[in-house]
């Protein structure tokens, strides 16, 4: 039985949309579908598989009750403010009903041209798609919230990029699809009632207690800094490169999304960049925390008629919140790193904070494997530091380090149930979504299969753990449009 979809947004915000079909598939082809995925929505996995499913996942044929819809929103790329983007190759099928009764977006990806294509193609490859799958299903596994990828299908239709490539759709699942582009698009339009019913409706899908507040849209503004800047602090402990924050990437939910040029560092450096069109380095590693300030700034922005009618009165408000962002990162951050060095709760501030300060200059000046390294100092901890001295060229640095941290009495099995044995290393995710291209899914399911474990070492499957032999230099990532 397939499922139910709704229109919330639709109905609730028909000004942000664009109903919409998407383009037939010649062949369509179920590549992967997310069964766990499915399981957790409530959703029958069979059914997904029938070709009534497939036309479901692909948009071609979607309930009769469904109201697929493109929506619109603005967005600054690369700092540059663009007044109209949108779902140039994507639509929103509809919300599922959650068996915890909350709603989760169904939406698709390279489901063909629409009104925000501008001069795009609409369409997208079966590698970009399948890395979405692979890149989601492991900030899962981590623990990050994140939007997932149900099922990508192969259309049967090639597309043409750098060469001609078979195309595919992925159907993903989120909260929602509001962003702070979606905040932005209304706010330069000035329609003030359409603003206030925006935020009414993202009060209600991700931050209720904003309703308690003197006023709401300050409270919406507390909410969404509150869970950027906890999501932000789990990418930057586990070495997560989002490669395209622009303001139209940054959700109202807290969820990552849009997994492009994306990749997890392996050597670590601040300046670590994988996207081939960040010249300028804006995205980043160690930019991130203060782009996602910057995001957040620009929401705010979208929010000043809401929070108070003179405009002086409302900055100085926002900006109130807007502080809270570093505050709560800087919290987020160094909890995460005393997690990960095991450090025990009852240890000394004035102990434990130097040493995280004091591990990344050795960390960046050895080119340490950011991942490999936290692994490793759980074996220190049980009292074998040689895998860790092993990696590292500064031995007198690291041996004064590891004395000073040993001294705190770290927790090995803590540290390692949040370092990761295995992420999706770079080289491993170019060489499965190559065979998967061309035509061998065996690498890409073994490759899930393995992340979706990623604390639990197991035997055979020592490749996963190691980075690419001689680091893999001058990687790059793709948007795939």
């Amino acid at each position: 039985m397939l499922p139910h979809l709704s229109a919330h947004f639709a109905s609730a915000l028909p000004e942000l949309t664009a109903p919409w079909q998407a383009e037939a598939t010649p062949e369509p082809r179920l590549l992967v579908l997310n069964e766990p995925l499915a399981a957790e929505l409530g959703l029958d996995a069979d059914a997904l598989r029938t070709p009534e499913g497939v036309g479901l996942l692909t948009g071609v044929a979607p309930p009769p009750d469904a109201h697929p819809v493109a929506q619109v929103y603005s967005g600054h790329q690369f700092g540059g403010y663009a007044p109209r983007l949108g779902d140039g190759r994507a639509l929103l099928l509809g919300e599922l009903t959650h068996p915890d009764g909350s709603w989760r977006d169904l939406h698709l990806k390279g489901s063909g041209r629409t009104p925000f294509s501008r001069g795009g193609d609409g369409l997208a490859a079966v590698g970009p798609m399948l890395r979405e799958y692979v890149i989601s299903e492991a900030m899962h596994a981590l623990g990050i919230p994140t939007t997932g990828s149900l099922a990508v299908v192969a259309t049967g239709r090639d597309v043409q990029r750098e060469a001609m490539l078979p195309g595919a759709v992925l159907a993903r699942v989120a909260r929602s699809h509001l962003r702070v582009g979606t905040f932005q698009y209304v706010a330069a339009n000035g329609e003030r009632e359409l603003l206030e019913r925006l935020v009414d409706h993202a009060i209600e899908r991700h931050h209720p207690r904003a309703r308690e507040a003197a006023n709401p849209a300050v409270g919406l503004l507390e909410g969404v800094v509150t869970v950027q800047a906890a999501l932000v602090a789990r990418w930057m402990l586990v070495g997560f490169v989002h490669g395209v924050m622009n303001t139209d990437n940054m959700t109202i939910s807290g969820e990552s999304i849009d997994y492009g040029p994306c990749a997890f560092m392996d050597a670590f450096d601040p300046a670590t960049v994988f996207s081939s069109i960040d010249h300028g380095g804006r995205y980043a590693y160690g930019n991130q925390p203060p782009v996602a300030e910057w995001n957040l700034s620009r929401f705010a922005e979208t929010l000043l008629p809401l929070i108070d009618d003179d405009q002086d009165k409302a900055v100085e408000t926002a900006v109130e919140v807007l502080q809270g962002f570093r505050t709560q990162y800087a919290a987020a951050w160094v909890a995460g790193m005393r997690e990960k060095l095991g450090i025990p709760a009852d240890a000394p501030q004035d102990l434990a904070h130097p040493l995280v300060d004091d591990l990344l200059p050795l960390l960046k000046d050895n080119g340490l494997d950011f991942t490999s390294f936290f692994r490793h100092l759980a074996s220190a901890a049980r009292g074998d530091a040689e895998p860790v001295r092993g990696m590292v060229l500064d031995l007198a640095g690291i041996d004064a380090w590891l004395a000073r941290w040993r001294a705190l009495g770290p927790d090995a099995d803590a540290m390692d149930a949040v370092n990761p044995v295995y992420v999706p290393r770079n080289h491993r995710v170019e060489e499965a979504l190559a065979a998967a291209t061309a035509g061998d899914l065996g690498p890409v399911e073994q490759l899930v299969d393995v992340i979706r474990s990623p604390f639990v070492e197991r035997p055979g499957l020592e490749a996963y753990a190691e980075p690419a032999p001689g680091g893999h230099p001058g990687y790059q990532t793709f948007c795939g449009t």
